[in-house]
């Protein structure tokens, strides 16, 4: 069971730590982990999909969790991995992740505020799917109408 700072930890430390974005976590064990969250990140909104194994194998999943985490941070990616998506929307782009036997793709929009994320699927033609694209653009229609 984790819990987020020993009890008596001095309050300018935890400030600091705060500050930063950086909070100590110790587990039962004694080990220490740090997570690394800045307070600038920005949160994904997913309107439809998930990354799990199976159907993605854990390295796919992995990699997805990896290339996700540096969007969130406020890296913007570019070929290989993220192409714009200008058939969707502006600021919409398609994340690559290759697997073992097919490649997904993770369809993103880049808001001042968060990442909605639109699709999960697995790609198996050059051509982004028209049903894709479609069902794409009424999840931003009905996203930005909240």
């Amino acid at each position: 069971m984790a819990y987020l700072l020993p009890p008596l930890f001095p309050s300018a430390i935890f400030s600091l730590l705060e500050t930063i974005g950086c909070f100590l976590l110790l587990n039962m064990s004694d080990l220490i982990y740090w997570a690394m969250v800045r307070i600038t990140d920005k949160p994904f909104v997913w309107l439809h999909g998930e990354i799990k194994t199976p159907p993605m194998s854990s390295n796919a999943r992995i990699e997805a969790g990896y290339l996700l985490r540096r969007l969130q941070s406020g890296e913007l990616l570019s070929l290989p991995w993220s192409r714009p998506m200008p058939s969707i929307g502006s600021r919409c782009h398609e994340l690559r992740i290759p697997d073992e036997n097919q490649t997904w793709r993770i369809i993103y929009r880049i808001d001042d505020d968060a990442i909605p994320i639109l699709e999960v699927f697995s790609k198996k033609t050059q051509q982004t799917p028209k049903s894709v694209i479609d069902t794409c653009k009424r999840r931003i229609r009905a996203y930005d109408a909240l």
